[in-house]
């Protein structure tokens, strides 16, 4: 692993809330109050059930446990896509890939940095990011192609969920002081990526 010396960079990084969309109120009724959650809810059940989604749920799963997609994969979960794209599950999809998809899968990643103890979690963390960066990442937005104009691309969802559900939990700031003054160069172009821009509340760069 090349090593570098780590540039002035903020480490601490500030959890941005909830990754789902702020929902409408109705003032005039608690019933109607509860109603985009039970519409949530509904949907979730439905797009669990959907063998399309479940086609792709399995096929994330495996790109975060260290797999590949197989020949022809990609152009059949990209049809499945669409297919859901065109139904009433359609404007859900984004929702359930941050809040179900994105957060099992890196579930796995954290499992895997936390085997590790003391200076070798910093070097496990770089090895995990590159593989994340190189691999996991480029496959996502490869099987979510067809999910275009949302408010966050399928790239910005996954960074930010690095950061908010890897990073924040492994305690970076005790793992650079035991790497002393040098730090993995993996870890210099995560810190980069991974910074918020100077705009207030804004995300990783992308």
């Amino acid at each position: 692993m090349t090593r570098g010396f780590a540039p002035s960079l903020p480490i601490e990084f500030h959890k941005m809330g909830s990754f789902r969309r702020p929902r409408p109120r109705f003032m005039s009724s608690p019933v109607l109050s509860d109603l985009p959650r039970f519409q949530a809810t509904r949907q979730a059940l439905q797009l669990s059930s959907n063998s399309a989604w479940n086609s792709v749920q399995t096929a994330v799963i495996n790109v975060f446990k260290g797999g590949g997609l197989q020949s022809n994969e990609l152009y059949a979960l990209n049809e499945n896509i669409r297919r859901l794209l065109k139904s009433e599950l359609g404007s859900f999809i984004t929702d359930y890939f941050q809040n179900q998809l994105l957060a099992k899968g890196l579930l796995f990643v954290e499992e895997k940095i936390k085997l590790c103890e003391g200076e070798n979690r910093i070097e496990v963390l770089a090895e995990v990011w590159d593989h994340f960066f190189t691999e996991t990442l480029p496959t996502l937005q490869a099987i979510f192609y067809p999910v275009q104009g949302q408010e966050l691309t399928i790239r910005q969802i996954s960074l930010l969920g690095f950061r908010d559900l890897v990073l924040l939990k492994v305690k970076l700031g005790d793992l650079v002081l035991l790497a002393q003054s040098q730090l993995p160069s993996s870890i210099v172009q995560m810190l980069l990526i991974l910074q918020p821009d100077a705009t207030p509340g804004s995300g990783p760069r992308s």
